[in-house]
């Protein structure tokens, strides 16, 4: 059973989630609040296995939020679920100790994929974030040519991810993902895996 947090500061998106998540029946919501001091509060009280962690909360952000959590209760996953897509948030809230990022556009599925993956250790950014983050890099280096699922690829290197990892995160067998893996080397024109995380980490 994975043990959810849901931290958001708009009721109907709060409850709304909540909901969903009651019809899943390997996750158990413990605790729903609408900001940042509350969740850090909740977090360390209720130790959940995921906090579903809003950016935009009043008073304490949900990114300062983000940070005491994974100092304080590493073992809790925060996987981060909001509007916000810029650069600059995915890559800070990812260096705070997010697990994940996903936008509120993701689908049901999606989410549900993501709890699973970073309840189980694994770190995910989502398909929208990903490309989004790497598009943002293109005038810098050449990912103009990355299908979509390479950019998933990459963005999971980034992550410092095994090829076993991606795997299981993105559903595909070990032999797809080392294919994928070869193919983006020699776009990026990099010599091996370590390299390509330091082009994503150096956005």
């Amino acid at each position: 059973m994975i043990r959810v947090l849901v931290v958001d500061d708009h009721p109907l998106f709060r409850d709304g989630l909540q909901s969903l998540l009651r019809t899943v029946e390997d996750v158990e919501v413990v605790g729903a609040v609408g900001d940042g001091a509350a969740a850090v509060a909740a977090a360390l009280r209720l130790r959940p296995d995921v906090v579903l962690m809003d950016l935009n909360l009043p008073g304490t952000s949900g990114m300062e939020a983000t940070r005491q959590i994974a100092a304080s209760a590493p073992q809790v996953a925060v996987l981060v679920l909001t509007m916000v897509d810029d650069d600059d948030t995915v890559v800070a809230a990812l260096r705070l100790g997010a697990r994940g990022y996903l936008l509120k556009g993701a689908a049901q599925e999606e989410v549900l994929a993501a709890l699973r993956t970073v309840s189980a250790g694994g770190a995910v950014l989502g398909t929208g974030v990903a490309q989004h983050l790497l598009a943002g890099g293109a005038g810098r280096w050449a990912v103009h040519d990355l299908t979509p699922r390479e950019a998933e690829v990459l963005a999971a290197l980034g992550q410092g991810r095994s090829n076993a990892e991606i795997a299981r995160a993105l559903g595909i067998s070990l032999k797809t993902v080392q294919n994928h893996v070869s193919r983006v080397l020699t776009k990026l024109q990099v010599q091996d895996r370590t390299q390509a995380a330091l082009r994503v980490r150096g956005l």
